[in-house]
Parts: structure tokens; C-alpha cells; sequence
């Protein structure tokens, strides 16, 4: 399970799905997006959410992130409930969400954090306008540091952001002795020595600096 999490207008659906066709064709393995379910919620509801209903919210989008690992070998999730956590602090100054979103994104393998380097586009009820970005990236990075949690910042323009993406799954998945389905070496031997282990990629220091 890898969850893509950031600020709005960041990128993150558009990602998801680019990333999640192009581990597919890499890998031959059962692939799938994962939207956000607050989007939805969005327009089912014709509002934004109320401080009681944030719970509801980053339950269900969970339990969409479980349902589809139950059937896919990868899921790419267009966040998790950890972000329902971070706009409860930021817009209703609830943070009652922390512990159980915290608990929840655990389960993904992989997190890849969006950065601030592509401009704010106006979206429908979801987004509250550039100036939310800034504190919302350093409550996200706050969650995942409180939570232990490694993270890749993917970053670039166009093209270059899912190029970015690729090298960080590959990077944090390598970190976490993943199999990704391709240029798997061969079990050792049993009466074989085993070799000097190799250096950790330093992903999850470089993202605790980031």
C-alpha cells in the first residue's frame, strides 16, 4: 500500500493514478488507484464536513484503502485518514483523530509526500486557497515524525513528478525489503555463506531532515 498525502492542490489524485498505471506496466502486478473519499463526500453532500462527521470520513476512506488491498497486489491511495486528522487540527483545531489516522496509515508500506512546488488551482468546496498549503505540509510532516513513520518527498514539474515518485517507491521500497515484483535477486543458498549485508538506503533519515 503506498499513500500519497500533501497539501491541496499538490497533485496527489493526479499521481495516483499516473503511478499507479505505470507500477502496473513495470511490474505485471494487479495494480489500482484509490480516490479520496472527502472529494466525494464533497459532492454528494454539497458542503465541507462538520468537526463530528471527520471521523466517519477517515474511517471510510480506510476502509476503501482495505477493500482494494484485499484485491490488488499494489494500492496507490489518494491519502489516507491521516490528512482527515490534519484538517481536523488545522480547521477545527481537533487533533481527538491523531491516534486512530496514525494507526491507520501504519498499515501502508510506502508515503510519499507531495511538495509545494506546483501552483494552487481552485477545486470545487475542498480547497480553501493557497495560503493553507504551508501549514498543512508542516502538520503532515509533524504526524508522520510523531508516528515514526519514513516518508519521500516527490517534487518536479509535468512529467518529472511521477519520475520522481518512481524513484522514491523503488528507494523506500528497497528500505523496507519489499517485493516489487522485478529485478528480484534469487534466494540465497542455504549452505551458502551469506554476504556482508548491504548499507540502508537513507531514505528514511533524509526524510526526517527534509
Amino acid at each position: 500500500m503506498i499513500a500519497i498525502v500533501g497539501a491541496e492542490s499538490t497533485g496527489k489524485s493526479t499521481l495516483a493514478s499516473e503511478l499507479a498505471a505505470a507500477l502496473a506496466a513495470q511490474t505485471g502486478l494487479r495494480c489500482t488507484a484509490v480516490g479520496e473519499w472527502l472529494r466525494d463526500w464533497c459532492h454528494q453532500h454539497g458542503r465541507t464536513p462538520q468537526p463530528h462527521e471527520q471521523q466517519a470520513i477517515a474511517a471510510a476512506q480506510t476502509a476503501r484503502i482495505e477493500a482494494a488491498a484485499a484485491r490488488h497486489d499494489i494500492v496507490v491511495a489518494d491519502t489516507t485518514a491521516l490528512m482527515t486528522a490534519v484538517y481536523s487540527d488545522i480547521v477545527f483545531a481537533d487533533r481527538s483523530l491523531d491516534a486512530l489516522a496514525l494507526a491507520a496509515h501504519a498499515r501502508c508500506h510506502i508515503t510519499l509526500l507531495m511538495a509545494l512546488d506546483i501552483a494552487w488551482v481552485a477545486d470545487g468546496l475542498q480547497r480553501d486557497g493557497p495560503q493553507v498549503r504551508a501549514p498543512v505540509d508542516s502538520r503532515i510532516r509533524a504526524l508522520l515524525h510523531q508516528g515514526g513513520l519514513p516518508w519521500q518527498l516527490v517534487q518536479g514539474q509535468g512529467p518529472a513528478r511521477l519520475v520522481s515518485a518512481l524513484g522514491a517507491v523503488r528507494e523506500l521500497a528497497l528500505d523496507r525489503d519489499l517485493d516489487t515484483g522485478r529485478d528480484q535477486a534469487p534466494a540465497p543458498d542455504a549452505a551458502a555463506p551469506a554476504a556482508a549485508p548491504a548499507a540502508a538506503p537513507a531514505a528514511a533519515a533524509r526524510a526526517g531532515s527534509a
